[in-house]
């Protein structure tokens, strides 16, 4: 089977670009695909987003940690105070009088505390594996753009390879036609042949020349998808190496690798897994919760001509029992409960979906195939009717109208030819994708591999610091 399809491929490019032999200048669709693993921005957003998928694991990890704070504040205060005299006169009458004093001084507290959890319902346990299960979904998910990635790289590679042997095709078309109408024109002014032969050439010329003009604009069109997935205009496309070794050797290892091996299935039940702890988060929620705290205060407030100061150090146990949380805790349970089956569902989906990609893939490649040793048969019975046909016109047993039917034959069968060798090679790579071998690891790229376990490595255990790191975590 690998010689099969390192054939076939050589053969569907050889022919796309007009030669047998790749020069030293043309671009691999290896140098593509790497190209587009570096620089695609859709896969440099998603790295992005599994780095900071990766910070809910410091996140978690900061439950069990202590808390420390330091509160204080200082300032005027103003004491008022009443004093009331009672003045007794001669003849037994009394007077009294009320005098305010005020008095400001200045008083300072500074509070030093320090909180460690002990138990919070099992929300810590919950939370972390919570995060961990997330960062499995997301690393997954990488795995998902990638492969999508890398599979638009080829498919406009591919693309484009078929357009330009379908131009090439209808150029040299175009100058058959040509020198056809000129001896057309020349058989006319000597009598052979009447003035509608010559019409008629010169109608499947203007045919030949407006599919050309479509030819090029399709050319056009597929070095502009190749450049927005790329991020580079294409040189001289050489012959594919399309990694046969690991494509499955029947639809059903196909069907069994998707199931197993697929990036889509796998972030499926990662993310099922992450409500189930979602679940168990929210429960924890209507347990107790016990903290260990610390209290160190310093007072200074005046008294008299010196100040007094006093220090109180405190050591607690704190307990936190709900009682009746409005019914709001239950409704997020059962929230996140619906959610749980949902993501279980989502499983399911994701299952029906790759195998339905893995069987879709293998009957497209063995179809391609099948069409490909057909269409060489009928280009080549093609080639031998023209032959024919050209020799009777000459003798004048066939008119100009065979011949040009015959031209437009063998045109159509090469054409043939060409999209099912694209539709072949583009087969084998929905195949890699289908059963999760699409990578830049299993296809050997020259690249350095972006390493998704490298950030969160050396984020997992940070107590402090909010500095990142310029460049992607590689290895």
């Amino acid at each position: 089977m690998e010689i099969l399809m390192r054939r076939t491929a050589t053969a569907a490019i050889a022919l796309a670009i007009g030669f047998a032999c790749a020069p030293a200048n043309a671009q691999s669709l290896e140098d593509a695909l790497a190209n587009a693993y570096r620089s695609n921005p859709e896969l440099l957003a998603q790295r992005s987003a599994l780095r900071a998928v990766d910070e809910q694991v410091p996140r978690a990890l900061s439950q069990w940690r202590p808390t420390v704070q330091v509160t204080g504040n200082a300032g005027p205060a103003r004491d008022f105070n009443a004093t009331t005299t009672t003045n007794y006169g001669n003849n037994g009458s009394s007077d009294r009088g009320t005098t305010y004093n005020e008095r400001t001084r200045r008083q300072a507290l500074a509070t030093f505390q320090v909180t460690q959890p002990l138990y919070r319902g099992g929300r810590s346990q919950a939370e972390l594996a919570r995060a961990e299960a997330n960062v499995q979904a997301s690393r997954a998910q990488l795995s998902v753009t990638e492969q999508r990635v890398l599979l638009d790289a080829a498919t406009a590679y591919i693309n484009l390879a078929r357009e330009l042997a379908v131009l090439d095709l209808n150029i040299n078309n175009v100058q058959v036609l040509q020198r056809q109408l000129d001896a057309a024109r020349d058989r006319f002014q000597v009598g052979e042949i009447t003035r509608t032969d010559v019409s008629q050439a010169e109608a499947r010329l203007a045919q030949a020349q407006a599919t050309r003009t479509g030819s090029e604009g399709n050319v056009n069109t597929a070095r502009a998808a190749y450049l927005r997935v790329v991020g580079e205009q294409p040189g001289r496309l050489a012959v594919p190496a399309v990694p046969a070794s690991l494509l499955p050797g029947s639809d059903a290892e196909a069907r069994d690798r998707a199931l197993t091996v697929n990036p889509t299935v796998v972030q499926a039940r990662y993310s099922h897994e992450a409500s189930g702890h979602d679940v168990s988060l929210i429960e924890g929620e209507k347990l107790p919760t016990v903290n260990l705290q610390a209290d160190a205060i310093r007072s200074n407030e005046p008294a008299g001509s010196r100040g007094v100061r006093r220090d109180t150090v405190d050591l607690l146990v704190a307990v936190t029992v709900p009682i009746y949380q409005q019914g709001l805790t239950d409704a997020r349970v059962r929230e996140a409960k619906q959610t749980q089956g949902q993501r279980k569902t989502q499983i399911d989906v994701s299952q029906r979906q790759v195998v339905d990609d893995a069987n879709r893939a293998w009957q497209q490649l063995t179809t391609a195939r099948a069409q490909i040793e057909s269409f060489g048969a009928q280009i080549r019975a093609n080639e031998i009717a023209l032959e024919g046909v050209s020799q009777e016109a000459r003798v004048g047993s066939r008119t100009v109208l065979d011949v040009l039917n015959a031209e437009q034959e063998l045109l159509n069968s090469r054409v043939s030819l060409v999209q099912a060798q694209r539709d072949q090679v583009l087969a084998a790579f929905q195949l890699l994708s289908a059963t999760g071998r699409l990578t830049a690891r299993d296809l050997s790229l020259k690249v350095d591999l972006y390493d998704p376990t490298a950030y969160l490595e050396a984020t997992r255990n940070r107590w402090l610091g909010t500095d990142i790191p310029d460049e992607a975590p590689r290895r």
